[in-house]
């Protein structure tokens, strides 16, 4: 490792995976805001909107499988418009839209609180 090695960390940290908790709070921000979304999409779009971040696969889909024993979220299956394969789309449950609210609320407090600590000096 040289100086100029931790100069560059800084300057462009890896990014930082979600822990399942975090990930449950940011999935029911995106149904929230968009009606419902699929697997891929929630991935692509915490990549493409919030850098610093990123969220695997196995801890997306195991946040999925909670949020729907809980309750909060239901599944459907959508055919795609070409000949592609059917997508798995969640979307919050009416009931618990007051709850999922709350929660994803926290998605945006860790958002605001993590801001300093993803700012690039300039």
């Amino acid at each position: 490792m040289k100086l100029q090695d931790v100069y560059h960390y800084f300057q462009s940290p890896p990014p930082v995976y979600l822990g399942k908790e975090v990930a449950v709070c940011y999935i029911l921000a995106i149904l929230i805001d968009n009606g419902e979304s699929y697997g891929t999409a929630l991935i692509q779009h915490i990549k493409a909107e919030h850098p610093p971040y990123r969220l695997s696969d196995t801890v997306l889909y195991s946040a999925l499988e909670f949020l729907t024993d809980e309750g909060m979220i239901q599944s459907y299956w959508q055919n795609a418009p070409s000949k592609g394969r059917p997508k798995r789309m969640f979307s919050v449950r009416l009931e618990k839209l007051d709850e999922a609210k709350r929660l994803a609320q926290l998605w945006h407090q860790y958002l605001a609180d993590d801001k300093p600590a993803t700012a690039k000096p300039s």
